[in-house]
């Protein structure tokens, strides 16, 4: 007599074992599959000759409290999500009394609810949450200014100075705008 092989319990087996895999992978947040949540963008101008770009992380509000809440008072924070938010020009430049080399650069904030304080930190390639103070190249202190409307996605801005040399940063999110004057060094 032979033995009698059935398919059928294995051939469900192996359906319900796909079944429960594609519902668990599902069920995956996006930074857990390798999956971005916030899109990322480069900003670029050519400001007097030199080639300037922000490459960042582009976080949503997402019905969220952002400032003193999500992005904690008295604490330094990277604005943006993933790599570390990253500033590289083609030429040497001065942001307010910090002068840079060309090169690339991360930057850092340092915000409260009156004042905000943009660090510049000679090391790159970190993800955001590694801030290590010992490459810091300098501080400086932010404009400061409240927005009408809420911006939804944090955005960098590099803008021409209208009226002369240089430029402006600028870092807008939910209802708070900072910036600082920068100059390229000719």
């Amino acid at each position: 007599m032979r033995a009698r092989i059935t398919l059928v319990p294995y051939g469900l087996s192996l359906i319900v074992v796909f079944l429960v895999g594609t519902a668990l992978s599902m069920a995956v947040p996006a930074e857990l599959a390798g999956q971005r949540v916030s899109p990322h963008e480069t900003v670029s101008a050519t400001i007097d000759g030199a080639d300037l770009s922000i490459t960042y992380g582009r976080p949503s509000m997402r019905g969220r409290t952002i400032m003193g809440t999500l992005v904690s008072y008295g604490h330094v924070w990277c604005p943006g999500a993933d790599e570390a938010t990253t500033l590289t020009t083609s030429r040497p430049m001065r942001i307010g009394s910090m002068s840079l080399s060309a090169g690339s650069y991360t930057f850092w904030m340092l915000p409260s609810a009156d004042a905000w304080t943009l660090i510049v930190n000679t090391q790159t390639g970190q993800w955001h949450t590694r801030y290590d103070p010992q490459y810091d190249l300098g501080r400086i202190e932010l404009q400061k200014a409240s927005l009408a409307e809420a911006i939804e996605q944090l955005t960098f801005a590099i803008d021409k100075n209208p009226t002369g040399a240089g430029g402006v940063l600028k870092m807008m999110w939910e209802r708070t705008a900072v910036s600082a004057q920068f100059s390229i060094v000719q």
